[in-house]
């Protein structure tokens, strides 16, 4: 479900009033917990969080005038997502987090290679994403990223 939204602003205002709370909520600790360089942007209907031209100016290799994305969050149609690209580069980073998630949330990790589904609002781990958020710098995703980019 792409929103039409052009910015990020206008996504949070479009959502549907029993999604608001938990979407404002997951871009509150997306802003406070990124490391520095992230920027937030609109890409694929999606709020997402991009290396920007300035930083890393061969952008995304699928369409080099987008910037490279990093992380996204998304209110679905029976679900709200959070899509972390480090996930799906970095092993260790999955095993720590998949690791984790029971010692958060009683329900089962609905999860695929880098999006994590959450079905119930009150079952989102903030404070479990807000660490996630905290473990991949700009430069170590450029690098991971450029890694698998050249396999």
């Amino acid at each position: 479900m792409q929103s039409k939204a052009t910015t990020a602003d206008a996504y949070f205002d479009a959502l549907p009033d029993d999604r608001k709370a938990a979407m404002n909520t997951l871009r509150k600790i997306t802003k406070e917990n990124l490391p520095e360089g992230f920027e937030e942007t609109m890409s694929y209907g999606m709020v997402t969080y991009v290396v920007p031209h300035s930083i890393y100016p061969n952008g995304y290799h699928c369409d080099p005038k987008q910037a490279l994305p990093f992380l996204s969050i998304a209110s679905q149609k029976n679900f709200i997502a959070v899509y972390h690209m480090g996930l799906y580069m970095d092993k260790n980073l999955l095993d720590w987090f998949v690791a984790e998630y029971p010692k958060h949330v009683k329900t089962k990790l609905d999860m695929g290679k880098s999006c994590i589904r959450f079905k119930k609002m009150e079952a989102i781990p903030y404070d479990l994403l807000a660490e996630l958020f905290t473990k991949m710098t700009v430069a170590e995703w450029i690098s991971g990223y450029e890694k698998v980019l050249k396999r």
